[in-house]
Formats: C-alpha cells, sequence, structure tokens
C-alpha cells in the first residue's frame, strides 16, 4: 500500500478516536463533573494516539509538514460532520460546504508544489 494512502487511512481510524474523545462526553457524560469525562477522554485518546503516531510518521516520508497537517484537516472535516450529523443529531448546514471550500483551498495551495522535506 503506498505510504500516502496508508498515512491517511491510519488518519482516519486515529480521527474517529479524537472526534470522540473531545465531542461524545458532551452528549454521553453531560450529568457527570467534568474530570470523570476528562478521564474517559483521555482513555480513548490513547488509541487516537497509537494510530496518529506511525501515520505521521508514514506520511512524513512522502509529505512535507504543511501537506501532512492539511491532511489531518481534510480528515477532520471529513469525520466530524458525519459525527455532528449522525452522533450528536446536529442539523447539516451550508457552512460546513464554506468550511470545506476553505480547507479545498488550502489542499491546492500547499500541495501545487513538489514535496520538499
Amino acid at each position: 500500500m503506498p505510504p500516502i494512502l496508508s498515512a491517511a487511512l491510519l488518519l482516519a481510524a486515529s480521527n474517529v478516536f479524537m472526534t470522540f474523545a473531545w465531542y461524545a462526553h458532551l452528549k454521553n457524560l453531560a450529568d457527570r463533573p467534568w474530570y470523570v469525562a476528562a478521564l474517559v477522554s483521555w482513555g480513548i485518546a490513547f488509541f487516537e494516539y497509537i494510530l496518529q503516531v506511525p501515520a505521521n510518521r508514514i506520511g512524513y516520508t512522502q509529505l512535507s509538514l504543511p501537506q501532512l497537517k492539511i491532511l489531518q484537516e481534510v480528515i477532520t472535516l471529513t469525520i466530524f460532520v458525519p459525527f455532528a450529523v449522525l452522533y450528536m443529531h446536529k442539523p447539516l448546514k451550508l457552512d460546513y460546504l464554506w468550511a470545506a471550500l476553505c480547507i479545498l483551498a488550502a489542499v491546492y495551495f500547499v500541495f501545487r508544489t513538489p514535496t520538499t522535506s
């Protein structure tokens, strides 16, 4: 599997954990003290880091640091929107499209020149 694809898949999986660690407690642990939510979130975030660290190491073999960061932001938005709509039951907004277009512009600018690490 190409390194960029491996990195993207690992980043996508890690981002699922990250999104749940950051936001699911707002729905599932709203009645608990903040420190309980923090401990649960840290436990979930552990699995995010288990995937994210190797993903970044693999991705950095072929991508520059800015390219790797923009790739992560694209993945973040791709994971967050379905999470917000399907899990948190938030309405799908046109603002998500505008955010995606801004990220798309960032992708263009960061990837338009050859990689120089």
